[in-house]
């Protein structure tokens, strides 16, 4: 258990550090001597900080405003014309019944516990073709 002298100890050390800390610090900006000077300098710093945060707020508000959804709506009719061209090339290929099936494609090793068993969870039958064993 901890004696109540240890605590009082222990409380009285975290209540003075700040306090001390903030002392030592103002008793070294005192004792080098600062002047109006310095603490124009400090302000024209601080000034000049705000003005730069204002201007790279400012700028990426124009960025977000004027040049993203141009560049989205490019890259979307860019999407929809590669996406209909795909499928305008799809139709052209034989039909899914035509098709060669190599022997790495649609390999089961058992079947799928849903459906019929031989489809995959992601199966879409526009494009997945699995000729059965005859």
């Amino acid at each position: 258990m901890l004696s109540t002298r240890t605590l009082a100890r222990a409380t009285a050390r975290t209540v003075t550090r700040p306090q001390q800390s903030r002392f030592t610090f103002q008793s070294r900006r005192f004792a080098s001597g600062t002047s109006k000077a310095s603490e124009s300098t400090f302000v024209k710093e601080r000034e000049a900080v705000k003005k730069h945060a204002a201007e790279s707020s400012e700028l990426w508000r124009k960025i977000s405003l004027y040049v993203v959804p141009p560049a989205l709506i490019v890259t979307a009719i860019n999407a929809y014309n590669l996406w209909n061209e795909h499928w305008e090339h799809w139709e052209h290929e034989p039909a899914l019944e035509d098709r060669v099936e190599y022997s790495y494609q649609n390999v089961r090793s058992k079947n799928y516990f849903w459906g019929d068993g031989d489809k995959t969870l992601f199966w879409n039958p526009k494009v997945n073709y699995h000729k059965q064993d005859e």
